[in-house]
């Protein structure tokens, strides 16, 4: 027999020239599928067109290959029952496991490609043959087929699947994403609208660090903090602008709470304006006064001239109100030049704010002028350099503190003088009526962006921002990075394969070779492991395959082919055994590595989508907490969420009335004279630190259960306002409400007494005889948020006024009240003491009581 396997020399060169023929058809084909494949690679990233036929590609690259195979079959020599059968285990596979088809059609061809080669093998081959046992063998490639393509739809469906949970991901990962972009972008809107840059960006950081860190204030005193946050800033050279609505008091008592919050927000709206186009960035509202300030938070070289236009245009606009309804109002406005501290103090309800002397001088600069004139002092006139013609005036006249000081009136040739027209509406009427053309900014509009881009569903790893065909990319380079190890499957399906597999190998020891490739699949497709230990495996067995079939095997191949060339011809390459079996063994080993690292990639994908939708969720909590914080700062809380959410549709204007709010006003009147400015206290910032630590500690106790109902409004210098009752109460039992009045008007007392003790605590601490001084009152108020750019929340209302007064026309460590609110601080257990009549600006004579501060707190 070995002798016969011998050719001969003219036998070699007779079948080499035979080879050369019959390959002809074959390398012809190779060569068209090649040139194809070239122009599919070259075409495909540059036409959008050819990119979005994936299906018709995939049906493509399937033909070609599989016409290559049906030539295989029929090239180097005759036609076997195993004839390609790993070609067609090979493109079998493709199907599912390389080329972009759905389930539908990749069973389809899948099916058509493994019945096709049955059908030609059983057409072309007796199967009749003793020898070749054709029956049997087409059994054999039934199975194999049937094998292949359970393996492969095994693989598809479990890819599909996991890119479903990943799609899931990615949405549920691009909606808490876009989530916290536009949290975070209402967040800062919300912050720069009250707030300037710097002083937002400090607070914002604090506010993270404290949740960070899980400190609150009297834990970091503990540690050795011996002060509050302080945000104060020194500014040189600024102009300071106050202006008062002359007669709107008197307006405003004759308009309901929409009207007085549109009509505010509709004239500081309007004011706003004026500032943002002069270069001035307005600090405060109170009540109808109006300042600003130009040259903060960056210096200005025309900070005085800015001033002195916005107040020239002011009265001018008011001018314009006054003639177009008949309603008597005017401007009055003050403009000083000097040096300002600049910043927010306390730890709730952060407004921005400005102190000085020269602040001070200001306010009594517009106090001290006339109506529909800008009243100006010499340091202004010094830096407006004569762009405008002044006249002398004597402000002292009007204001005791201005005496011996220069002041002038500015000359406003622009300004026509005009005298009200009748009409028969009611004040407050016409006022709305001319406003409603004016159309200005409301409130907070900034946190609604309508032109705000869409957010792109993109995902952020690590540092790289992706959309989701960008993803797997990104993950082959982070892969080299770190290994990621995948748990074991507890069991391995392709176990349930061995028996058959077992079978062919006992019946057809030809069909060895395809039972190693599907080993190699199995160990690919079913376990579910690293990348690294399956390349082990794979190429652990691609070696003991290579040695069996090249070595221990190569006489059984070799007398295979004698069986089937026994006129001494040789097989073609295609049909070699020990040819064909390395190379189907190289085909399916880098198959496999492609395979496997698909899967790793998959795997790790889903790996880093939970690590970012987990990372993105704690910063989604800790962004939700910062937001909570910050607007517990600057808005009440329900406040907050009517302009955040947007709950209310069509709705611009927040306003709202209530029947019975408890009001109070608690001022340091010391501290003016304890504020002074001196290289010694670095132009008095060491005294609003002192004032810092005051309202701070004032705050903290809002924290307190029992003071659940008193809302901070805002500081004025150093007086604390304070209500108690702004929650909104639906109709319902008149009695219920009453006890409610009566629990604000307790909480109220409560909270001045504790002010009182902790003022006494600091007094302690500071060597200081610090007294307090509070006035209190009830009754309506008018609560909204007015301006365009800075909008601002405040109260209005008779109740608030009389407050006020109590304050300003009380008693050191006295709390004053009036005779309607004494009756019901008397009946809650507090002891009064009438004081008597006492003069209030604006109300004549009203009698007060004293309440006894000797006596406790029976609250507490």
């Amino acid at each position: 027999v070995i002798f016969e396997c011998k050719p001969t020399t003219f036998l070699m060169i007779k079948t080499q020239y035979t080879d050369m023929v019959t390959h002809v058809g074959a390398l012809a084909v190779c060569c068209v599928v090649l040139c194809l494949s070239t122009a599919l690679l070259i075409c495909l990233p540059w036409l959008a067109t050819v990119r979005r036929c994936g299906g018709a590609l995939a049906l493509f690259v399937w033909g070609t290959l599989y016409i290559t195979a049906i030539v295989f079959i029929f090239t180097g020599g005759p036609v076997t029952t195993w004839e390609q059968v790993g070609f067609f285990l090979f493109l079998s596979l493709s199907v599912y496991t390389v080329l972009p088809l759905s389930v539908t059609w990749a069973l389809i061809v899948g099916i058509w490609t493994s019945v096709s080669h049955i059908i030609i093998i059983s057409v072309y081959v007796p199967v009749t043959s003793v020898l070749l046992c054709g029956f049997l063998q087409l059994v054999a490639n039934a199975v194999l087929f049937v094998c292949v393509n359970c393996v492969g739809v095994y693989h598809l469906c479990r890819t599909n699947c996991g890119l479903r949970e990943s799609n899931q991901k990615r949405e549920e990962f691009s909606a808490i994403r876009s989530q916290k972009e536009v949290k975070k972008y209402q967040q800062e809107q919300l912050l720069l609208s009250v707030l300037p840059h710097y002083i937002a960006v400090e607070l914002k950081t604090e506010v993270m660090k404290r949740l960070s860190k899980n400190e609150d204030t009297e834990e970091s005193k503990v540690k050795g903090h011996n002060f509050h946050s302080f945000y104060i800033r020194q500014h040189k050279d600024v102009s300071i602008l106050y202006a008062d609505i002359v007669g709107f008091t008197k307006l405003a008592s004759s308009c309901t709470p929409v009207e007085l919050v549109a009509m505010l927000n509709k004239l500081f709206g309007k004011f706003d304006d004026i500032a943002m186009k002069h270069g001035c960035l307005r600090i405060k509202i109170l009540g109808d006064c109006y300042y600003c300030v130009s040259g903060l938070p960056d210096p200005i070289p025309n900070h005085a001239r800015n001033c002195v236009q916005m107040g020239l245009e002011m009265c001018t606009a008011i001018g314009k109100v006054r003639e177009a309804t008949g309603v008597d109002i005017n401007m009055r406005v003050g403009v000083h030049t000097g040096n300002v501290l600049s910043g927010v103090i306390g730890l709730q309800k952060w407004q921005y704010d400005v102190w000085s002397h020269d602040v001070t001088l200001a306010n009594h600069m517009e106090s001290g002028g006339l109506p529909g004139r800008v009243h100006i002092t010499e340091e202004t006139l010094q830096h407006l350099n004569g762009a405008y013609q002044v006249e002398n005036t004597d402000g002292g006249s009007r204001d005791p503190l201005l005496t011996g000081k220069k002041t002038y009136f500015v000359i406003d040739p622009k300004n026509p003088a005009s005298g009200p027209r009748s009409h028969k509406l009611r004040a407050s009427v016409k006022m709305t009526q001319y406003l409603q053309n004016w159309n200005n900014v409301p409130p907070f509009a900034n946190l609604r962006d309508p032109n705000a881009k869409r957010l792109n569903k993109k995902f952020i790893l690590g540092n790289f921002i992706l959309s989701p065909s960008q993803l797997v990319p990104v993950c082959v380079c982070m892969s080299s990075q770190s290994l990621f190890f995948v748990p074991v499957h507890p069991w391995f399906h392709y176990k349930t394969l061995l028996p058959v597999l077992t079978l062919t190998l006992v019946l057809f020891h030809q069909y060895y070779l395809y039972c190693c490739l599907l080993a190699m699949l199995g160990v690919i497709v079913f376990i579910r492991t690293s990348m690294l230990v399956k390349i082990l495996l794979l190429t652990l067995a691609v070696v003991v395959y290579l040695a069996l079939f090249l070595h221990v095997y190569a006489p059984r191949s070799a007398c295979l082919v004698q069986l089937l060339y026994h006129n001494g011809s040789q097989p073609g390459v295609l049909k070699d055994p020990q040819i064909m079996s390395g190379v189907w063994l190289v085909i399916f080993y880098i198959i496999g590595l492609i395979l496997a690292r698909q899967d790793e990639l998959g795997c790790r994908v889903d790996f880093l989508l939970e690590r970012c939708f987990q990372t993105e969720r704690e910063e989604m909590e800790m962004m939700e907490n910062v937001n909570k914080l910050l607007l517990q700062n600057v808005l009440p809380q329900h406040v907050a969420s009517f302009f955040m959410g947007k709950a209310v549709c069509n709705q611009d204007l927040y306003s709202q009335s209530y029947d019975s709010v408890c009001v109070m006003f608690a001022s340091v009147p010391q501290f003016k004279e304890y504020y002074t400015e001196s290289s010694s206290n670095k132009d008095g910032l060491e005294c609003l630190r002192l004032l810092n630590e005051i309202i701070a500690d004032f705050d903290e106790l809002l924290s307190k259960p029992k003071f659940s109902s008193v809302e901070k409004i805002k500081t004025i210098g150093s007086t604390y306002m304070a209500a108690a009752g702004l929650t909104y109460t639906p109709p319902g039992d008149e009695r219920k409400k009453l006890e409610m009045s009566y629990s604000h008007v307790r909480s109220m007392v409560d909270f001045a007494f504790a002010l009182m003790n902790k003022l006494e605590l600091i007094n302690t601490h500071s060597f200081n005889s610090f007294k307090l001084r509070v006035g209190i009152n009830h009754g309506p108020v008018i609560a909204g948020v007015i301006g365009a750019h800075k909008p601002q929340y405040d109260i209005w209302g008779n109740s608030v006024n009389v407050a006020s007064r109590m304050d300003s026309t009380g008693v050191l460590d006295k709390i004053q009240v009036t005779e309607e609110t004494a009756q019901i601080v008397e009946s809650v257990g507090y002891s009064i003491t009438l004081r008597g009549k006492i003069n209030v600006k604006g109300k004549g004579e009203l009698t007060t009581f004293f309440i006894n501060t000797d006596q406790g707190t029976p609250h507490f």
